[in-house]
């Protein structure tokens, strides 16, 4: 009876399960970008990390007016300094095309590829907090990001990581709604945290 249910067990088991990691073959940004340009993935929301095809979450009304707002900020206040990028993709790494919430990247021609690094990166976190603290944080640290910013949207407060070096982050420190962030590339903007944050009991 036992070797049945294992047997049944071992057939219920995703494929991936019985691979070995170094088994698995990535895939890597110029793939997936000759993918696009051929039709694919035309209906669904995924991003490219490490060099597999993650889902994205849907976006709630919070994080969709914290994105709007730093948004109109931003472009505001950086003027022709900068570009101001709000979801769309990012040559961070060879096999990782993630699609930030916002990017300030350099202004220059995009027509041909996507910016391969960033002067700031910003991901709203509604549900997705464990993520963008961990796994992209990392990714970012990894790739040509400068600074790059969580809103943490249940927590009121934005955890912001500085001085990237080999591969992590050397300063991650968190600000609540009554302080105001400068931007290290431009310490002439400004944004203020409470203006990110629903109103209290929102």
């Amino acid at each position: 009876m036992l070797e049945a249910e294992a047997t049944l067990q071992s057939q219920a088991d995703p494929p991936s399960a019985a691979i070995a990691p170094d088994q698995l073959r990535p895939l890597r940004c110029a793939e997936y970008d000759q993918l696009v340009r051929l039709g694919a993935f035309q209906d669904e929301r995924i991003e490219l990390l490490r060099g597999q095809l993650v889902a994205m979450s849907p976006i709630g009304s919070p994080h969709a007016s914290v994105i709007q707002v730093l948004a109109a900020r931003l472009v505001q206040a950086l003027g022709g300094r900068a570009a101001v990028r709000a979801q769309l993709p990012l040559a961070a790494l060879d096999d990782s095309e993630p699609e930030p919430d916002l990017a300030v990247v350099p202004p220059g021609d995009y027509w041909a590829a996507h910016p391969g690094g960033a002067w700031l990166v910003i991901e709203v976190a509604e549900s997705s907090l464990s993520k963008d603290l961990g796994f992209k944080a990392q990714l970012y640290a990894d790739a040509q990001v400068d600074a790059y910013w969580v809103v943490d949207i249940p927590g009121r407060r934005v955890v912001v990581h500085r001085d990237r070096e080999a591969g992590r982050w050397k300063r991650v420190t968190s600000h609540d709604r009554g302080e105001t962030l400068v931007l290290e590339r431009f310490p002439d903007v400004q944004v203020v945290i409470a203006e990110l944050m629903p109103p209290a009991g929102g």
